[in-house]
């Protein structure tokens, strides 16, 4: 009954630090705040975990977990070279809207600390992208679709799916787009990004 109770409340814990963080963010987020969204107090969160940076890297390996076996699904499969580019683009961005923080955490944690992603590789199973690969050098021998590297179209499609959630603030600014506006322009990348993508190395 006890262990099944402290899963309770380390689930919990865990749903309100990640509700804090997307509202919040890491420097924003309070212990205490924290502790009052979970419903307990601020003694019982520093015994689950000691600090917030400890907090948080739990909040983002939860998450991970959820997002990579999604993403080795996909690189994994049967289908086509534009299909998976299409599945990859839905499930990733439709994902980060729910876990906004992501990026941001990632490229705050490898500025802060190089070791994090060598980290998480060794105890979590990132994507693995070989069989993509693959397939793209295939493709590009037997001539359906353009001469390009599999390493090079691989950090396009992460990269054109991951820079407007870094970049959220700026862009906003520039495009002149409130929050909702935003958020409609993020749905319509699902579709807008993988087009963009496959027109480029379309025969």
């Amino acid at each position: 009954m006890k262990k099944i109770k402290d899963i309770t409340t380390e689930t919990s814990i865990l749903n309100a630090a990640k509700t804090i963080f997307e509202k919040k963010g890491m420097d924003g987020a309070r212990m205490q705040e924290i502790a009052d969204e979970a419903g307990i107090n601020k003694a019982l969160l520093h015994y689950y975990y000691r600090n917030k940076q400890q907090l948080f890297e739990a909040v983002f390996k939860s998450a991970f977990n959820l997002l990579a076996p999604q993403m080795n699904t996909i690189l994994n499969d049967d289908s086509s070279v534009f299909n998976k580019i299409k599945k990859f683009t839905n499930n990733y961005i439709s994902f980060v809207i729910k876990h906004p923080y992501l990026p941001n955490f990632i490229i705050q944690e490898l500025n802060k600390n190089p070791e994090f992603a060598i980290n998480i590789l060794a105890k979590n199973k990132f994507p693995n992208i070989e069989k993509f690969k693959n397939q793209i050098s295939e493709e590009v021998a037997n001539g359906t679709i353009k001469p390009i590297k599999a390493d090079q179209l691989f950090i396009n499609i992460l990269s054109l799916n991951i820079f407007p959630f870094i970049a959220a603030p700026l862009l906003k600014g520039f495009l002149n787009l409130s929050n909702h506006d935003y958020n409609l322009m993020l749905e319509n990348r699902k579709t807008e990004v993988a087009e963009f993508i496959i027109n480029s190395i379309k025969v």
